[in-house]
């Protein structure tokens, strides 16, 4: 992390750096730089949730300082009169809870799992018990037995009519335990009960 010394800037406007537990600000700061937030809405909502905060409001004057960026994502000025820009899709990724790092990426499958030596060489090294019995994990290319995808079909399908049956028994008990003129449109006795008029 690199370390700034803070003197008063001769500025009009100080601006603040919005990333909570940073305290950079223009005002005691010209080494800095403090973008604002982008405009596209996805790279947006990317900074939001690298920065940590949650409904947050931004304004014209929301900050971010570039010490929360790294170097590759900076556009150094041409000139001495030009600002530093950052590089389109650039996110900040570097604060004090990660140590002002990126962590190391992760190793890939090939570089985690431990392999078998060579074919030819298992075969010379390997005990005779062992080196019969090598075999695949996985077989990601075989098809399954149609034997099995044909069971598979069938309680799919009976799980399916199941299904059918249940939502019409749903459907039945929630047309029971509605209260309303439906209720009742079965029964005279009812309907000449509750409206004293004579079903027609």
């Amino acid at each position: 992390m690199k370390k700034f010394k803070y003197q008063r800037s001769s500025g009009t406007t100080a601006e603040h750096c919005c990333v909570p537990l940073c305290q950079a600000s223009s005002k005691y700061n010209n080494v800095l730089s403090f973008f604002t937030f982008p405009a596209d809405e996805e790279i947006r909502r990317k900074w939001i949730v690298a920065i940590r905060r949650d409904k947050f409001t931004i304004t014209a004057h929301t900050r971010v300082c570039s010490q929360h960026f790294k170097p590759e994502d900076i556009r150094e000025p041409a000139s001495e009169t030009a600002r530093r820009l950052l590089k389109r899709g650039s996110v900040p990724e570097l604060f004090e809870w990660n140590n002002f790092s990126l962590p190391l990426p992760r190793p890939g499958v090939w570089e985690r799992r431990q392999r078998l030596p060579p074919e030819d060489d298992r075969e010379s090294n390997a005990p005779a018990h062992l080196a019969e019995d090598v075999s695949m994990d996985h077989d990601y290319v075989s098809a399954p037995d149609p034997a099995v995808v044909d069971l598979v079909l069938e309680e799919n399908a009976s799980l399916r009519e199941e299904i059918r049956q249940l939502r019409g028994q749903v459907e039945s008990l929630t047309l029971r335990r509605r209260f309303g003129i439906h209720r009742f449109a079965a029964s005279d006795k009812d309907i000449r009960f509750f409206t004293r008029f004579a079903s027609s």
